[in-house]
């Protein structure tokens, strides 16, 4: 792999940011987790900043020596070009070519590796999903605290969506359901909706009586902004005994993930053979029996060459396989760094 024989992995998502010092064989020889990555809200430069004491971390815990500081490396035993021979960093808000361009500029300021790829995180869910070995063809669905899909073809053609939120045509992830959960339990209280038991549900889940309440709470920030990430499973529940209104909402989403997974095959010329269609993010990993089941059956009327495959394991495990795929690496090293994860 060059200078070192090693390389950086990083999946950087709008929760948590996982940095990996990955060797040639395979070895991961430290880990570290940080905050959510967003360049949008802070700027590009101090949500690269976020990166440098995750990136020191992992390179002192593996003996590397030296010091990484927000603006660059010093003091690296042979490391001119860099403490490691590449650096793999699949990040959130990376959506737009432009957006892209200008994080690749600001890492490769940093100087923390000779090479790098920055691409989408939902890239990093595809990579792990896909067998090791042969042409990279497939199309990745991620349905987190946003949602997102890529895909790549034949001969490395790529299918992407903007995924900038409603204006680039986005529906559904947890921020997404959250909001819309909320918009009908409000409605159903005043009067303007139909009725639903979230109306009861979603005030309960903070000790409230009634949505007058969490509104009121929500606005006043006596509850947190960001505690609205832990009303999809309220719904889902509500969903799962029977509520019209909730289980409208989880079919909505598996319809849109569908929908993305095949129009990202038409696009690529490969919904008439057999393709894998990776899945990721919370709201898919927990398998909740509607959407699952849903999101199968319509797959399965509308894309019958699709291979649905769930990937639970954390993205970075793509980006360590891309630095592996990069470097030439053996094929036992891909066991190897696979086992790292479960």
């Amino acid at each position: 792999m060059g200078l070192t024989g090693m390389a950086l992995a990083i999946d950087a998502g709008n929760s948590k940011t996982d940095v990996a010092l990955v060797a040639t064989d395979g070895s991961v020889l430290a880990t570290a987790r940080g905050g959510g990555f967003r360049p949008p809200v802070v700027g590009v430069e101090r949500a690269v900043d976020a990166l440098a004491p995750l990136v020191a971390s992992v390179l002192a815990e593996a003996g590397v020596g030296g010091e990484v500081g927000a603006g660059g490396v010093a003091g690296m035993a042979g490391a001119a070009a860099g403490p490691v021979a590449h650096l793999s960093a699949f990040l959130a808000n990376a959506d737009l070519p432009v957006e892209e361009a200008r994080l690749t500029a600001e890492i490769a300021r940093r100087g923390w590796a000779g090479t790098m790829t920055v691409r989408n995180d939902t890239f990093a869910l595809l990579r792990a999903g896909l067998p090791d070995g042969g042409e990279p063809v497939g199309v990745a669905v991620v349905c987190g605290a946003g949602i997102n899909c890529v895909g790549v073809g034949r001969d490395g053609a790529t299918a992407r969506f903007p995924a900038i939120g409603r204006i680039s045509g986005d529906w559904g992830g947890g921020a997404h359901l959250a909001d819309e959960a909320l918009w009908c339990a409000a409605r159903a209280e005043d009067g303007r909706g139909a009725p639903t038991e979230l109306a009861r549900a979603l005030p309960a889940h903070f000790g409230l009586t009634t949505m007058w309440e969490l509104i009121e709470a929500l606005h006043l920030h006596e509850i947190p902004g960001h505690r609205r990430h832990e009303l999809p499973p309220v719904l889902f529940a509500i969903a799962t005994a029977g509520d019209r209104v909730a289980r409208t909402l989880v079919t909505r989403q598996a319809e849109e993930i569908a929908l993305l997974a095949r129009v990202a095959l038409e696009r690529l010329g490969l919904l008439d053979e057999p393709t894998p269609v990776i899945l990721g993010g919370g709201i898919l990993t927990a398998r909740h029996p509607l959407l699952h089941n849903h999101l199968t059956q319509l797959l399965s009327d509308h894309a019958p060459k699709a291979l649905p495959h769930l990937v639970t394991a954390p993205p970075v495990l793509g980006a360590a396989l891309d630095t592996l795929d990069r470097a030439g690496a053996k094929a036992g090293a891909y066991g190897r760094v696979r086992r790292s994860w479960g």
